[in-house]
């Protein structure tokens, strides 16, 4: 199965298993607007309570803050998204569709890319296990050709972008000579600006109306309570705030499924250093980072830094942390120093002293801010991306068959145990049921009682249960279950007292946790 294939039964298993649906689907759909079903809202929100125990529990100088998706819109005069949070748009005039120049040279990008590893990897068969891998890369001609151009281009595309050279990212569409997707053609437009931020009015009438703006980020939300958080807190520095919530962009150009949409949820958290000290607590957040992205324990080459050669103006280091999609490497988190920049800004358009005053140094000073912001939607598509397998399994009568598991982390699972009766009579039925309300206050349990035990198995490993219980003839006389591992497929029979210690010790944040930090 390609990638491509790989990632179009990602988006159908979303649908089937009560993952992901399409917005306003009755009504033909809304675009890049998606919904989460019974079990994707639970995927979601395991994943949004590892992010947020792994900042705000486990940092005693990290707390928590939820601020409205409305704000004064002067908050994002100061911020300059109202004149430089833009997208660079170009159309094809046969198609007449719209894309943005700076992806299409991305994806320009990522093909040459994908021909080196294809180069990498037909060299690894050919090898085996003498195949030297960084060898290979730094001296095969077709590698390093490939790679030259790759470079060429990147640089050109940086510098357009650095520049806000519109018309140098037009000619670059052109030297490439890429086709519109749809028509097949060269016949582009010129590119320009689009203000990706969403109006509205808040007012009771027309004329006494104020536009205002769906907050297209999370940060500004936290810039201007800095002061209200460390005050009421007593927070020293350094010391960080985190935030989870949705942010809303215009997207033109929203396609990959969840990846890119106008609705998207945001956990970011900001954190207030001394000026000087930022670029070691950049460092250092980096690390904490990877760390609790490779703590899921999917194949650690997947994620990769890549550091930004285009900074922002108010930034002095960034990098994104990348996870490789079905369609390639692309950015789930990024990290950037933030400089003073934010909180000066707001200093500045609302008049307020926004300082902080250090007791050990006796000055006062504007902190810098380092942050770090993961989508939480992209995480999620990674997560199921990296867990989704289609494999071999044997069958009740000797043969083999294919299933299709979500290997996610147990503790991340929608539904951490699965309790089935074997026959729906001789109070097998009724013994599951107690199981189930016994272990319910603990975590998310489901009964399931139809069709035959290996269509039970099948179902519940496609929704990525770590484990399942079958209730059969021996519970009653004994009170033991069989337990089945979701990965291994092995089955175990404990004692029906012990369901919650065996279960409850595999499906706790604690083995995420453990990891993720480390002493400061």
């Amino acid at each position: 199965m390609n990638q491509e294939e790989l990632f179009k039964k990602l988006v159908s298993h979303c649908k089937e298993y009560g993952f992901v649906f399409q917005s306003s689907e009755i009504y033909d759909g809304l675009s890049a607007v998606y919904d989460y079903g019974q079990y994707g809202v639970e995927l979601k929100n395991n994943i949004k309570k590892y992010w947020w125990d792994s900042m705000v529990l486990l940092h005693e100088n990290v707390v928590g803050i939820d601020s409205a998706i409305f704000m004064h819109p002067t908050i994002w005069k100061a911020s300059g998204h109202v004149d430089a949070f833009n997208d660079p748009l170009i159309d094809n005039r046969d198609s007449k569709k719209r894309y943005r120049a700076d992806v299409l040279i991305e994806d320009e990008l990522a093909k040459l890319e994908a021909k080196i590893e294809k180069e990498v990897e037909k060299a690894r068969k050919r090898f085996g296990d003498t195949f030297d891998e960084a060898l290979y890369r730094e001296t095969n001609a077709r590698v390093l050709e490939v790679r030259a151009r790759y470079d060429a281009l990147n640089q050109r595309f940086n510098q357009a972008m650095n520049d806000n050279d519109l018309a140098g990212l037009k000619q670059i569409i052109l030297d490439q000579e890429i086709v519109c997707p749809v028509s097949g053609t060269r016949n582009w437009t010129d590119v320009r600006q689009f203000n990706l931020m969403f109006a509205t009015e808040m007012g009771s009438t027309a004329d006494g109306a104020l536009k205002v703006f769906l907050r297209p980020e999370t940060a500004q939300g936290i810039f201007v309570n800095y002061l209200n958080v460390q005050k009421s807190g007593r927070m020293k520095i350094p010391f960080g705030i985190a935030q989870i919530g949705k942010a809303f962009r215009n997207e033109i150009v929203a396609r990959q499924f969840i990846f890119r949409m106008r609705e998207f949820e945001q956990m970011e958290m900001q954190f207030f250093v001394k000026p000087g000290e930022e670029l070691k607590w950049f460092e250092y957040w980096k690390d904490i980072r990877i760390r609790w992205h490779r703590q899921m324990g999917f194949n650690p080459g997947d994620y990769r830094f890549h550091d930004h050669e285009k900074l922002a103006h108010y930034a002095n280091a960034a990098t994104d942390i990348e996870y490789r999609f079905p369609f390639g490497f692309k950015e789930v988190e990024g990290i950037h120093s933030r400089t003073d920049f934010d909180l000066a800004r707001h200093q500045e358009f609302s008049g307020r002293k926004i300082q902080y005053f250090d007791p050990e140094t006796n000055e006062s000073y504007i902190p810098y801010v380092v942050e770090t912001s993961i989508g939480v939607d992209r995480t999620f598509l990674q997560v199921l991306s990296a867990s989704l397998h289609e494999e071999e399994a044997p069958t009740a009568d000797g043969g083999v068959d294919l299933r299709t598991v979500l290997k996610l982390p147990p503790a991340l699972a929608p539904v951490k145990l699965a309790v089935f009766p074997l026959v729906k009579k001789d109070g097998l039925p009724e013994i599951a049921r107690q199981i189930i309300n016994d272990l319910k206050f603990d975590f998310y349990c489901q009964y399931d009682e139809k069709d035959s035990i290996g269509k039970r198995y099948r179902r519940h490993d496609a929704i990525g249960t770590p484990y399942c219980v079958t209730v059969d003839h021996q519970t009653v006389s004994d009170e033991t279950v069989t337990i089945r591992n979701r990965d291994t497929m092995v089955q175990d029979r404990v004692p029906i007292a012990q369901l919650k210690e065996i279960v409850g010790q595999k499906v706790s944040l604690r083995s995420l946790l453990g990891d993720a930090i480390k002493s400061e």
